[in-house]
């Protein structure tokens, strides 16, 4: 109950779905939430075995891949913000293999990158676990796998909100370059977000 009702309010993860959904439409949008899932598993895989501990113990390696994350997310704003700027227009494409896989794995980055989610994981599961109820790696991995799956359905519902937003505006020369600005700002909005994730906040 506690994680459903957290989920409820979208995070940096929920932008960066919308954004996705908003660009190229509800297909791009639940791949990116099959992204984000998997990025998620890295740090519930992490967390149980304590690397994520180490990394909130280390200023520099928390920096380091802080701004890794940072540096990509607005890479990605300001490479759409060209694009809408020269008048190209994002489209669903027909053949989208290759292009889904594509943001799959983007999206999978975006999320491992983001230390706020290892920050987060571990500040918040502890309170439910137990050394008493048994081992708590398994504890913290059934934890990890519920919260996933909650996240999983919220994050979907939340593609397919903005799939239709963007349903109403594209085909429109105005508002798909206004679509397109949007997005971009989206990422940078988010890349500036990460850049300031301390490890005292959650």
């Amino acid at each position: 109950m506690a994680a459903a009702a957290l989920l409820i309010i979208p995070g940096p993860a929920v932008f960066y779905i919308m954004a996705r959904s908003i660009d190229q439409g509800k297909r791009a949008g639940l791949v990116s939430v099959l992204g984000v899932s998997l990025g998620g598993s890295v740090h519930v895989l992490a967390g149980a075995i304590g690397v994520s501990a180490i990394l909130m113990t280390s200023a520099t390696a928390f920096a380091i891949v802080k701004y890794l994350g940072a540096a990509y997310l607005i890479y990605l704003g300001c490479k759409t913000l060209f694009s809408a700027s020269a008048g190209t227009t994002s489209e669903i494409p027909t053949a989208p293999r290759k292009r889904l896989r594509k943001i799959f794995y983007e999206s999978a980055l975006v999320e491992v990158m983001n230390p706020k989610t290892a920050l987060f994981f571990l500040s918040f599961f502890p309170q439910f676990i137990s050394p008493s109820a048994g081992s708590v790696t398994t504890q913290f991995l059934l934890l990890g796998t519920i919260f996933l799956i909650l996240a999983f359905i919220s994050d979907g519902l939340y593609a397919v909100l903005a799939a239709s937003i963007r349903k109403r505006i594209v085909g429109r020369k105005a508002s798909t370059k206004l679509m397109n600005r949007m997005t971009g700002y989206f990422y940078i909005a988010l890349g500036v977000f990460s850049a300031f994730a301390s490890p005292s906040k959650t």
